[in-house]
């Protein structure tokens, strides 16, 4: 018989009656004569809940008191689950972070995960029992617990997953799979059966909420078999078919575009007046990797009669504040005095992903069209070998996801 990895969010914990609604699947697949280890998220709502406690109280708060907050919720979850399958007689305890322990390195908030000490683990699943293993968390060099950034758990499931060897990882959410745009915004959106790995890593960075970058990044390493489904399905992952990642050479139908997302996390900052000189860049952006501000699009303009130079570059929404405080900084000790700096959070990154661009001319270009001919102006562009992103106005975001699932052919003909 197989041995599981199951992970549930926070939509599919987010009751006493969905937790029960859990336990029931877990406990099938046990009787089943799977062996099983299940991650879970804090109750839906209560990570939000506890960010916006570290807001309130400080913008710019520690970031290890942060962790010390935030984790609580995946504590309080974990805790439930062992109760509701002891309750089904099922033998059955919870595991933090740090009890196992998932090690990771210095970065708080944003801690990447370095090595997963699994033997008292192993131990559990010998004497049949089903850890309950809280997500979202681990434990720094100096002890003290780090979260590993929002959507954490899905990194938490294959990490543990690639561990201990599992089969399977099933990553149950409140969708049936991963579809071709959010179906909340496009009806017409569908399920794919199977997407490979640097389709899903594309996707997950620009927006799709279904899985975590670092969790399809650490799959891909590892190999891991990973399958998105629905938890509020009757069946289990042994018989319920959601969708699979899988390496591009176990793609059986390889689209063009397979899907199209959209961020509204993001924020978009533009420093005009920069002196034109080598090092300028390193100035700016060396004190943001130093604080760990992920930098994702970024466009420069040169005016030649004045040798001077505009900037734009997106970070996180959420970094924001933090994003200013450091500019603000490196004006004063980088001899920047002069440069003038503007930023908007009322932008959304709407992105089209597909291993087909590889061998297709002309992709971009119809994305350009289509938003050009819905009146859609572009602020920054960016692209990679399967993947086209581009910045507008947050009010058009919905629109635009419509008519590019449309042109691209991806509507549901059903």
């Amino acid at each position: 018989m197989a041995l599981l990895v199951m992970k549930f969010g926070g939509t599919s914990v987010a009751t006493i009656e969905a937790i029960e609604n859990v336990a029931n699947k877990v406990a099938a697949e046990v009787r089943a004569g799977h062996s099983a280890a299940v991650v879970v998220s804090a109750m839906a709502g209560v990570t939000n809940q506890l960010v916006s406690y570290c807001q309130e109280i400080s913008p710019l708060h520690d970031a290890r008191e942060y962790d010390a907050v935030v984790s609580s919720g995946e504590q309080v979850t974990s805790g439930l689950l062992a109760m509701a399958l002891q309750k089904r007689g099922i033998n059955a305890r919870s595991w933090q972070g740090w009890q196992i322990p998932i090690l990771t390195d210095r970065s708080h908030a944003k801690a990447r995960i370095e090595d997963i000490d699994t033997e008292k683990f192993k131990q559990q699943f010998a004497g049949n029992a089903v850890a309950v293993v809280a997500g979202f968390q681990g434990i720094s060099p100096e002890g003290r617990i780090t979260t590993l950034g929002r959507g954490g758990s899905d990194t938490s499931a294959v990490a543990l997953a690639a561990a201990v060897g599992a089969d399977r990882c099933d990553i149950y959410t409140d969708v049936k799979g991963v579809y071709t745009c959010d179906p909340g915004i496009v009806p017409k959106a569908k399920k794919l059966k199977q997407i490979c790995y640097e389709e899903m890593l594309e996707m997950a960075s620009v927006g799709a909420k279904v899985l975590q970058t670092r969790s399809v990044e650490m799959a891909m390493k590892e190999n891991v078999c990973v399958q998105v489904l629905s938890s509020f399905a009757d069946a289990v992952g042994s018989d319920l078919k959601g969708t699979l990642l899988v390496s591009e050479d176990e793609l059986m139908e390889k689209a063009l575009i397979s899907g199209i997302t959209c961020s509204r996390d993001d924020a978009k900052i533009t420093l005009r007046k920069l002196p034109d000189t080598p090092g300028v860049a390193a100035k700016i952006f060396g004190p943001l990797a130093e604080a760990s501000v992920n930098v994702d699009m970024i466009v420069q303009n040169i005016a030649a009669d004045t040798k001077m130079t505009d900037l734009t570059f997106t970070v996180p929404r959420a970094d924001l504040e933090r994003t200013i405080s450091i500019f603000n900084k490196s004006i004063k000790n980088e001899g920047l005095e002069g440069c003038e700096m503007e930023h908007s959070s009322d932008v959304a990154k709407i992105s089209i992903v597909g291993i087909g661009m590889r061998s297709h001319a002309g992709v971009a270009q119809q994305m350009f069209q289509t938003l050009a001919d819905k009146g859609i102006n572009i602020h920054v562009i960016s692209t990679s070998e399967i993947k086209v992103s581009v910045l507008i106005g947050e009010e058009y975001a919905e629109l635009a996801l419509r008519a590019l699932h449309t042109a691209y052919g991806l509507d549901d003909a059903a």
